[in-house]
């Protein structure tokens, strides 16, 4: 899908709730970003002008000003670009990012329902963002954030099979990927536990409206704003008893553990 233009704006209202630590892991990536960064490329280029410098002594060479003028024309025209790149790449990130805070916050109401909420499991190349267990099953929680167009139907179009975003195709399929999280899930648990779960994929949009065109069936991806969800899951039968959840979340959990160290 191309990107939207820069006016357009950002779909979730507010935004998340600070985590624990944040601060510190703000001030982290701060001197990551800023501070070291900073100070090793000066160093860098001290380096460079010194090794140049020695070189020229050592050849006997004359000043050669329009050389190192191209080079450096090149150079900073090169670095221009990819921090260019580096920064729509961060603005998208941190956007992914809020918005599964956001979400990810928002299940957590569900616990007095009886549910209980994972986040970020991490497979091989891909992440599930957050895993729903609880008496109506288990569902695998994929959240897509987008920003909004400045203008017209901020709208996303479910048919059962394809999604539309402001009337425009996504570049990956959010439903195959759902299902494709929720078969992993599936297997995960079948291969920790011997139990073969029935796991539903779900797909979040924050702060967008979502229109289903389709007939809800059981095979059916859900696709939904967040604020959705809850009825939803009122309206699906008892499926998993307290030890089923209690066996799932303790496996998944020794999962998400084993997988940090």
């Amino acid at each position: 899908m191309k990107p939207l233009p820069p006016d357009s704006r950002s779909p979730l209202k507010a935004a998340p709730l600070r985590n624990p630590g944040q601060s510190l892991d703000e001030e982290i990536n701060r001197v990551l970003d800023e501070d070291m960064l900073s100070y090793f490329m000066v160093a860098v280029f001290l380096l460079a002008i010194t090794l140049m410098e020695w070189l020229r002594w050592w050849l006997n060479l004359p000043p050669q000003p329009l050389v190192y003028t191209v080079i450096t024309v090149v150079v900073i025209a090169y670095v221009a670009r990819k921090l260019f790149v580096l920064r729509r790449k961060i603005r998208q990130l941190r956007l992914a990012r809020d918005g599964e805070r956001a979400v990810g916050q928002y299940l957590e109401i569900l616990r007095a329902r009886g549910y209980r909420v994972l986040h970020d499991l991490v497979g091989d190349g891909f992440n599930v963002d957050h895993v729903l267990i609880g008496p109506t099953g288990m569902f695998a929680v994929e959240t897509k954030t987008y920003r909004k167009p400045a203008k017209g139907a901020a709208e996303i179009v479910y048919d059962g099979e394809r999604v539309t975003i402001a009337g425009r195709a996504p570049e990956r399929d959010p439903v195959v990927q759902g299902k494709a999280q929720a078969h992993w899930l599936r297997d995960l648990l079948r291969d920790s536990t011997g139990r073969a779960f029935v796991v539903r994929a779900v797909v979040l949009y924050p702060g967008w409206f979502v229109k289903i065109t389709a007939k809800p069936h059981s095979q059916m991806v859900w696709v939904l704003n967040p604020k959705a969800l809850p009825s939803f899951l009122e309206h699906q039968p008892a499926s998993l008893t307290e030890a089923d959840v209690q066996l799932a979340t303790y496996h998944l959990s020794r999962f998400i553990r084993a997988s940090a160290t």
